[in-house]
This record gives C-alpha cells, structure tokens and sequence, in this order.
C-alpha cells in the first residue's frame, strides 16, 4: 500500500515501481513548477506596472495651471487617497457586506491603521516638497530608497513580529542604506558642478540641503504605510479574493493621511492667501483632470500591490519584500522620468555613472535576503 508512512505512493518507486505512475507525477509536477512560474511573473509585472504609474503621477501635476502647490496637493489628494481607494476598497466586498460595518466591527485595527496612515501623511506631505527641492529622480530615489529600508524594519517591529528581522533581512537594509548614500553622493556632484542658472532652470525651487533633509523625513514616515497596512491585515473577508485583500486597509491608511495634508494644505491656503486658487472657475475643468489623472496613476501603484500579492500567495518570501521591490521600482522608474524631463542635463558622465551604481546597489538590496 505505497511506501513509507508519510510518503506519497509514486515516491521512491521509479525504478521499483510503475514507471509510467513516476512519468505521470513528474509531469504534474513540471506543470505546477511552470504555474508557480507564470504566477512569479504576472504578480511581478503587475507591480511593476503599478510602480511605473505612481512614477509618472508627477508628469499631469506639471500641466496643471496657476494653482499654488497646496492647493493641487490637497485636489489631487482627494483622487489619490479618497475617491480611488474607496472604488478599490468596495472591489473586496463580498455580496450582502459592508465595508464601514466591516470597519466598525474592528474598532483596534481600524483606528491603528488609520494612525499609521495620519504618520505616513507627514511622509506624503515631504514627499511631495521633497520633488520641490531636488526634482523628480533625486527627490524620489531618496525618499522612496529610506521608506523601502525602514519599512522592512518598523513593520515587523510595530506590529510584534520582530523575529522576522533575520540577520539577511538586516544586510539587505544596511545594502539599502548604502544604495542612498550613493545616490546622495550623485546629488551632491550635480548641485557642485551645475550652473546656478542650470538648477534653477531644471528644478525651480532647488535646493540640495533642505531637499535632503525632507525627503529623509519623507521615507522614514512613509515607512508607515506598510505598518498601517499590517495593522489593517484582520480588515478582510474570508470570502475575499487574494488580488483585493489588503484593499480595505489600503483605504483606511491613505484616509488617515488626507487629514494629515488636508490640515497643512489648508493651513498654507490662509498663510499665502491662495483660497483664490479654488475661486478660478475657467480653470476648474483642467485642472480637476490633470488632479485627476495624477491621482490615478499614483494609487494604482497600491491597487497593483494588492493584485501582485495575490498572485504570490505561495512565495511568503516575495510577499514579505513585496515593498521592498514596489520602492525599488519606483526609484528606476522616477529617474527615468527625471531624464526625460531634463534633471540631469549637464550633469557629467562619472555623476550619471554613480547614479547608475547607487540605483543598482538598491535595486540589489531588495533582493538580496532571498538570496542569502
């Protein structure tokens, strides 16, 4: 009656047994390798796709017309962290549920995640002021660099799973952290060589120092978007497709930090007198598409997070960098579109060439514990 006891029946039976039953099995076998494979690739892609977006939602802001920077933040905030979350977040609901009494029900988890989420909005916030200061490439591989390392950290500290943090997840963040510097080092040899006229022409407000300061700011708060969304992990139903599970929770935390904008943005309304922005109705239809548009393009880098996982349900390993891998992604994507809009005009090619080695050393980084 087969082999051992907790053997499978064809096992140790090749040239013992059936080898027709052994051909079979290895068949299957091949075929659930190239199923785990395809699903290796689609989740990937997916993700890849969602980063690409999120690094391109700064291209509609700058079509926008006449509006202080609060007030396109604050407009294309309702698209990015109210209007779009929820539409994704009700994609998770089962027939005959509710996502608020779902929210209700788990008062905890809920007002943690929201927490997280006010945090990770002081990220959002310098985020965007960080792209003031250094531009696109330089502003988001920072930022998005530190948010990568730190999130691999924080999650599983604020959320007691600290035995996660193994000896090759603390490589890969120290890995990480030397990608930035590198990446800082370009920055600094392109403020160093670059006309006063050349920065100003290419990024308007630059400025390295403040620039670096915040966009450090910004990747240690946006760390917190990944402890929301551990907290919002219970915010689901069984019933719930994988592709859309962290969706709710995904909701609560962009929620949590549209408060957090919605009070400075306004706050810098009254203190540069620009509540006039909102007044200007010949240019309310453009400017609430291209709010719009940026919007979109910048939550679908979370939507497709979501949808990725879902398809790496069985490698926990990419699951646990999934983040690591959407920042990674936002930082080859963002400094595309840092070339294309001109950033490093007239930077020289060794300070293109650290560039290049900075980004790789991150990249790396976020691959690396799988390999150790």
């Amino acid at each position: 009656m087969g082999g051992a006891r907790g053997q499978r029946p064809w096992e140790g039976r090749g040239p013992k047994g059936p080898e027709g039953f052994e051909t079979l099995y290895t068949a299957e076998r091949k075929i659930y390798r190239k199923w785990l494979i395809m699903n290796i690739f689609i989740g990937l892609l997916i993700i890849a796709i969602g980063a690409f977006c999120q690094s391109s939602s700064y291209v509609p802001i700058n079509k926008i017309k006449a509006w202080s920077w609060e007030s396109y933040w604050i407009v294309q905030g309702v698209f990015a962290w109210l209007i779009f979350p929820l539409l994704g977040a009700l994609l998770a609901v089962p027939s005959g549920e509710s996502l608020f009494a779902m929210y209700a029900a788990n008062p905890k988890a809920t007002l943690l995640t929201i927490l997280f989420g006010a945090l990770w909005g002081v990220g959002g916030l310098t985020f965007g002021l960080s792209m003031r200061y250094l531009g696109v490439a330089l502003g988001q591989s920072i930022a998005l660099g530190t948010c990568s390392a730190l999130g691999a950290i924080l999650g599983p500290v604020f959320t007691g799973h600290a035995h996660d943090l193994t000896s090759s997840v603390i490589i890969g963040v120290v890995v990480t952290l030397v990608g930035i510097a590198i990446i800082g080092v370009a920055g600094a040899m392109k403020a160093a060589a670059l006309p006063e006229e050349e920065r100003k022409k290419a990024v308007k407000d630059f400025n390295f120092g403040k620039g670096i300061a915040v966009a450090l700011l910004a990747g240690f708060m946006s760390a917190c978007f990944n402890i929301g969304l551990s907290f919002g992990e219970p915010l689901t139903w069984a019933e719930t497709p994988d592709i859309f599970k962290s969706l709710p929770a995904t909701l609560l935390v962009t929620f949590g930090g549209f408060l957090t904008n919605a009070v400075y943005c306004f706050s810098q309304n009254t203190r540069n007198k620009t509540w006039g922005d909102y007044k200007q109705k010949s240019l309310w239809s453009h400017n609430l598409l291209f709010c719009a548009l940026a919007g979109l393009l910048w939550y679908s880098q979370f939507f497709g997070l979501s949808l990725g996982k879902g398809f790496l349900r069985d490698y926990p390993t990419l699951i646990t960098f999934s983040w690591c891998i959407l920042m990674a992604l936002n930082v080859v994507f963002s400094n595309v579109w840092g070339i294309l809009l001109h950033e490093w005009k007239g930077a020289s090619k060794k300070t293109v060439l650290v560039l290049v080695i900075g980004l790789a050393v991150l990249i790396f980084s976020t691959f690396l514990p799988q390999l150790i």
